[in-house]
């Protein structure tokens, strides 16, 4: 595996130094030397944009750079983004996202403050105890992932997001066939390492006509036991990983004017595991089981865009997300209450209808975006009591609103209001008592952009977490957590800045949270030394530089502090706080054909008291070769090396130790 990535690196590093002495051509110039093509130059672009025209700080990741990254997790796809920090992100079981100090931690897989939606479908697990947050579909699936962090750009797609929001939309067919019609497709391999993964990827699509088109993917992810920096096996009770995944997604278009479309898709991930430990997370020794994982996510989407009017852009959404976990313990002695633990399987079923609707117009010398909308969502989660996981059905009614209002070319001012009900009733088996809750909650960003390209930014937001199904039978029940969000940033967005043809781009943006009522963090034994409320703030950076002769830099960086306080009046450190970190990438483009980068990714030592995570820098390597004539017209040849010097390091949050060195090779062809 090693001699076959090393062979590949040494072609593509003999074709970059055939090929660098050649002047770059347009793509309309004549040439009759088909080898010596280069392509056109891209000017002023670097790996990623950084949203400079928005209050609301979000990052997102397009359909290349998904391929760039060779993520083996959806957590690996994201791990760039300032704000996200990875629990464990390397295998889909017992990882987990944590974004600004909230979602995934040691003790469960997701405390429900950062929200994830496929399609649509919004997922999640509560608070499944130490077995992980349920993302297990492949990367492979998706065509871009948008991450939203903190609260202000949260209320169209739900409550209680103290942390962040992440939407992934899965691949189309004209993603491969573009604007051709008929029969197309691609074939990926990919080959890593560390582990001896290999993942194959089989993407079929096929377009009749303009109105009509269908795709199906099938991909398969194979990975032995991977090791850290020193060789030893990371999680090797765990076992070995052969995951399969599919995507069927179909997309019509009807009426006069084509004001109609329906699109529907249906994805699937499972993974079965034998005689590993209950905790994936690999803090506790609870005994083994047996273990599989279902993912299931289908979505119906309608949307009417009639073209006569600005005040009609309607979506209706119908979407139903099934997570499924079933276990059973391997060694049958076990007391009672270990048994019952062991063998509790997990199963929940969330089933939302949303309605929105995108209406333009102007009042007042006012241009306004306005979005309403209305979502229906029910949870049914499978009564697992003995393993402290209560079943019953949550029912949610929502409204939400955001008006996009612009004022001239400088001021732009959006408010933003959801209000949520829900009732939650216990499954019969356990006495089927009910609750229900209510909450307003909402926010106000501001922008102002100078001529100059540069804009200065501001929000606040308050979003409430109401009562989960998890709470049934305990006092929380009647706890609803509550969060205050205030942010400030600048951003600069200009051409021509050193030089002719570069650009530059950046946003700094400074958060401040206080959250209060705290249910996640309980304490056994002495409730009094359970988390009541939790103040956060910090820095995060985005930044991108690029030349006309194909240089650029992106950079980006989240420093953050918080504290804790307890039911009886201490006040700590905040146990979840990521370390500080920066990460730094230095690309240079050779023509549209050949991209190669060097990524930094550097981490502080986090010392809080006796809570002690050393600091690190990794280096990762990456190369990409897109050929854009000739015989190889429609391949791409991806090349990586991640911790280039093997070094042995454990990111802050995670329970194990990062791996080692991973040579991956990635050959895809789109026929």
């Amino acid at each position: 595996m090693h001699l076959l990535s090393l062979r590949s690196l040494l072609r593509i590093t003999t074709a970059v130094l055939c090929t660098a002495s050649y002047p770059a051509l347009s793509k309309d110039q004549e040439t009759t030397d088909e080898e010596t093509y280069l392509g056109t130059i891209i000017l002023g672009e670097s790996k990623r944009d950084v949203a400079t025209d928005t209050a609301i700080p979000t990052t997102t990741i397009d359909e290349r750079e998904i391929k760039d990254r060779q993520a083996g997790t959806i957590a690996e796809l994201i791990d760039s983004v300032p704000g996200v920090t990875l629990v464990n992100g390397a295998t889909a079981a017992g990882s987990g996202i944590n974004i600004r100090g909230y979602g995934a931690n040691g003790t469960f897989g997701t405390d429900q403050k950062v929200l994830i939606q496929v399609d649509g479908a919004t997922k999640g697990s509560e608070e499944l105890y130490r077995i992980g947050t349920q993302l297990y579909s492949d990367p492979f699936l998706f065509r871009e992932v948008e991450v939203i962090r903190g609260t202000i750009g949260s209320f169209e797609y739900g409550s209680g997001v103290f942390g962040g929001v992440v939407r992934l939309e899965t691949i189309n067919a004209s993603d491969i066939l573009g604007e051709r019609l008929g029969f197309g497709g691609r074939q990926t391999l990919e080959f890593s390492s560390n582990g001896d993964g290999i993942t194959s990827s089989t993407i079929l699509g096929w377009k009749p006509d303009e109105n009509l088109e269908l795709l199906f993917n099938y991909t398969r992810r194979t990975l032995d036991v991977r090791t850290d920096g020193n060789g030893d096996d990371i999680n090797p009770d765990a076992g070995d990983l052969d995951d399969p995944s599919y995507l069927l997604k179909g997309r019509y278009t009807f009426g006069e004017t084509r004001a109609h479309s329906l699109t529907f898709s249906y994805s699937n991930t499972e993974q079965e595991q034998f005689d590993v430990p209950y905790d994936t997370f690999g803090l506790a020794n609870f005994g083994n089981v047996d273990r599989f994982i279902e993912n299931e996510v289908a979505s119906l989407r309608y949307n009417y865009d009639p073209a006569g009017s600005d005040l009609i852009n309607l979506d209706v959404e119908l979407t139903y997300s099934d997570e499924l976990i079933e276990s059973q313990a391997i060694d049958r002695s076990l007391p009672v209450f270990s048994l019952n633990l062991l063998d509790a399987d997990n199963r929940y079923e969330t089933t939302t209808l949303r309605i929105r609707n995108t209406a333009l117009f102007e009042m007042a010398a006012v241009q306004h975006e306005l979005r309403a909308g209305a979502e229906y969502i029910l949870r049914e989660r499978q009564d697992a009591s003995a393993g402290a996981a209560p079943g019953g059905e949550k029912e949610v009614f929502a409204l939400f609103l955001v008006d996009e209002m612009q004022i001239g070319d400088a001021w732009t001012i959006m408010p933003a209001l959801r209000y949520e009900t829900q009732e939650i009733t216990e499954d019969p088996i356990n006495g089927a008592a009910e609750f229900g809750d209510d909450a307003l909650m909402g926010g106000l960003s501001l922008r102002y952009a100078f001529a100059n390209g540069i804009s200065v930014f501001g929000s606040g937001a308050y979003t409430v977490n109401l009562p989960i199904i998890d709470d049934i039978s305990s006092d929380l029940i009647q706890q609803s957590e509550r969060a205050t969000t205030y942010e400030v940033g600048v951003a600069y967005d200009g051409q021509d800045v050193f030089e002719t043809g570069d650009a530059l781009a950046l946003k700094l943006n400074y958060y401040t949270q206080e959250s209060s009522n705290v249910t996640t963090i309980r304490a056994i034994g002495n409730p009094l030394d359970s988390v009541d409320a939790v103040d956060r703030d910090g820095f995060e950076l985005e930044a991108s530089y690029a030349r006309q002769n194909g240089l650029y830099v992106d950079l980006n960086a989240h420093i953050s502090d918080g504290e804790e306080t307890l039911l009886n009046g201490t006040v700590q450190d905040y146990r979840f706080n990521p370390a500080d970190s920066v990460r730094i990438t230095l690309g240079q483009r050779i023509s549209d054909m050949l991209d190669l980068s060097y990524e930094l990714v550097a981490q502080r030592r986090y010392d809080e008291g006796t809570d002690i995570a050393p600091g690190f820098g990794v280096s990762n390597l990456r190369a990409t070769y897109m050929p854009q004539r000739g015989l190889l017209e429609g391949t791409e040849i991806r090349f990586g090396i991640e911790n280039v010097f093997d070094k042995v390091y454990q990111p802050r949050l995670s329970t194990r130790n990062a791996t080692g060195r991973n040579f991956i090779l990635t050959l895809a062809a789109t026929f």
